[in-house]
């Protein structure tokens, strides 16, 4: 089993695309949690599985498996719940860390979120100039998330059940 750990950020500004390259993405989840997410993902020509821990922690169980392509595009057109992701992910070195950053498409257009892996919670780290606001653990900006709550349908407040799902996680 592993453990990821992750702090996510938005961006602003684009001074962060200099030196970047991008990838599109499809991902779509299976199950939304608690007690996990399980997520499919198509990215650079690979198929991805991936189960994890719901919560809304910065560190997570994590299991992550590569399957097939054409598993994964069934799994995408057919079996997903809710709003599938489409996004570019960039890859952008900062502070001797590799920052990768989702910018969506889709039902989720105009939301850039900047995320960057930890080896132990408290590792200290240089945030990029871009980066804004951490969202680390504001459960609107999870991925699994987005496909039941997009960017493009927000009001200025959480809505109710993802609050009870951040309340609910936290006891995990």
């Amino acid at each position: 089993m592993g453990i990821e750990i992750e702090r996510k950020f938005l961006l602003m500004g684009t001074g962060w695309r200099e030196g970047s390259r991008g990838t599109p993405c499809r991902q779509g989840y299976l199950a939304v949690g608690p007690p996990v997410a399980v997520r499919v993902r198509l990215m650079g020509g690979k198929g991805m599985l991936n189960v994890k821990r719901a919560t809304a922690s910065i560190s997570r169980d994590e299991f992550e498996y590569e399957i097939p392509v054409s598993d994964a595009e069934e799994l995408l057109d057919g079996l997903c719940v809710g709003h599938i992701i489409e996004k570019t992910r960039h890859k952008v070195v900062y502070g001797g860390l590799t920052w990768e950053i989702d910018e969506f498409g889709g039902a989720n257009e105009g939301l850039i979120v900047a995320e960057v892996e930890l080896e132990e919670e408290g590792q200290r780290f240089n945030t990029p100039p871009s980066a804004g606001e951490e969202v680390s653990q504001d459960v609107r900006y999870f991925n699994s998330n987005l496909t039941q709550h997009p960017y493009s349908e927000w009001d200025d407040s959480v809505p109710g059940e993802m609050c009870s799902y951040m309340e609910s996680e936290q006891d995990v």
